[in-house]
């Protein structure tokens, strides 16, 4: 199984464990993302929820192959079902992240509320790359965490975030060495438990209610527009050349 489930004491632990495909994410591993959040939100005695990859990458993005086999068609779609179930979790995620970040593994640390992540890690939004939108809420969020300018350079032209310049626009909270991501996000989620439970999902309700629906409408119109965009002459070809790497040819679009 690719995604990894362990509750420990008051802490859910869920894993992207997928090394064979850089932990690319298929229908199949959302919907199992989707199911523990939800399962770990609604168990009384989960205090935080601990989100990490493998000591060698966080998640290379969506499983391409995978993702035009099953292109989302609408708000049942697995992608969608993990899209709500963080951005809507009542509990503290603490997401851990080393190597690299790409598209949704970036738009997904949004909406934890403490992420850290090694020296070495690289963070990647190359949705124009593929024809593509920004989703998850990252066309709202990003502009309001790191900037409009900021977000625009990874947004519009897709450029590539070093593990400091994630620091600077706030996309983490912390750099640290590679093998001392994961036990730090560990223990930031024990020092979650140790506090008053009612008072950690109140303080994390009212942070996050001055946007929340916002953040809903922008994942909703995202998704359609990228639905959208995924059927377009120059997603089809910029897929094609992501799948047989090499550099997208405009003249085939």
């Amino acid at each position: 199984m690719a995604i990894l489930t362990e509750t420990a004491g008051a802490i859910a632990r869920i894993q992207i464990a997928r090394p064979e495909r850089k932990n690319a994410i298929t229908a199949a591993m959302y919907a199992a993302l989707a199911d523990a959040l939800i399962a770990a939100d609604a168990d009384p005695g989960v205090q935080a929820v601990l989100l990490h990859g493998l000591p060698e990458i966080f998640t290379a993005g969506n499983d391409l192959e995978d993702f035009l086999r099953e292109p989302p068609q609408n708000d049942e779609a697995p992608v969608f079902r993990f899209m709500t179930a963080l951005s809507g979790v009542a509990k503290p995620v603490v997401a851990a992240v080393n190597g690299a970040a790409v598209g949704v593994g970036t738009t997904m640390l949004l909406h934890c509320d403490l992420v850290y992540c090694a020296d070495d890690s690289r963070f990647s939004l190359p949705f124009v790359n593929l024809g593509l939108c920004p989703e998850f809420g990252s066309s709202l969020l990003l502009p309001l965490t790191a900037g409009y300018r900021r977000a625009a350079e990874k947004l519009l032209l897709g450029e590539p975030a070093s593990a400091e310049e994630a620091l600077e626009m706030g996309i983490v909270n912390r750099i640290l060495p590679p093998a001392e991501v994961l036990g730090h996000a560990r223990n930031q989620c024990e020092r979650l438990a140790r506090v008053s439970p009612s008072a950690v999902l109140e303080t994390k309700r009212l942070m996050k209610a001055g946007w929340r629906e916002d953040v809903q409408r922008a994942i909703r119109e995202e998704s359609s527009a990228f639905v959208r965009l995924l059927g377009s002459p120059e997603a089809r070809a910029a897929f094609r050349a992501f799948l047989e790497r090499r550099a997208p040819d405009s003249a085939k679009r």
